[in-house]
């Protein structure tokens, strides 16, 4: 099951002198087991990764036009998330390409990983080291009738992602 994020957007807070921790704090204590915080805010809040890392959550960190921030809270133990779509993954056949991105920028990893599954038979899979979740790629592999599921590595640092090739083409 896919993670749900709440969105939290401090900048109004912050342009109006107050301090938006209370209100982090409480977005976070109404989570679920399954869902994480999409913070947005005008800098990276640094002090706060070390915070929400005591309570059991990852981050990774969008730059956003002008020069503000989407910073997404997900719980370390979320498992492993998977396509609306997906069949048994332990029916899939062992991977026939696996690829590692992690010291690719976004697209890069997106475009390397659309375009090798294009070259694959349908059924095929695809595994790959990505350096974040990558949430972009998600909605555009369903869209092309591929299945996915991923998780992040124990250190939290890598996403791991295995694609089988669907039928449908683009």
């Amino acid at each position: 099951m896919p993670l749900t994020y709440t969105e939290l957007d401090v900048r109004p807070l912050l342009a109006a002198g107050v301090e938006p921790f209370v209100a982090i704090m409480t977005a976070v204590d109404h989570l679920g087991p399954t869902e994480g915080l999409r913070l947005l805010a005008p800098f990276k809040p640094q002090p706060l990764f070390s915070v929400m890392e005591r309570k059991g959550y990852l981050h990774e960190i969008l730059e956003l036009s002008g020069g503000d921030y989407e910073v997404r809270f997900f719980p370390k133990d979320a498992g492993v998330l998977a396509s609306d779509n997906v069949d048994d993954p332990a029916t899939w056949p062992e991977p026939v390409v696996e690829l590692d991105l992690t010291d690719l920028d976004p697209p890069q990893p997106m475009v390397h990983i659309l375009e090798t599954l294009e070259a694959l038979p349908a059924g095929n899979v695809l595994f790959a080291l990505l350096q974040r979740e990558p949430l972009l790629l998600f909605p555009e592999l369903v869209r092309r009738g591929h299945q996915w599921v991923g998780n992040h590595d124990q250190t939290g640092s890598t996403f791991r992602i295995m694609i089988r090739r669907g039928e449908a083409t683009q």
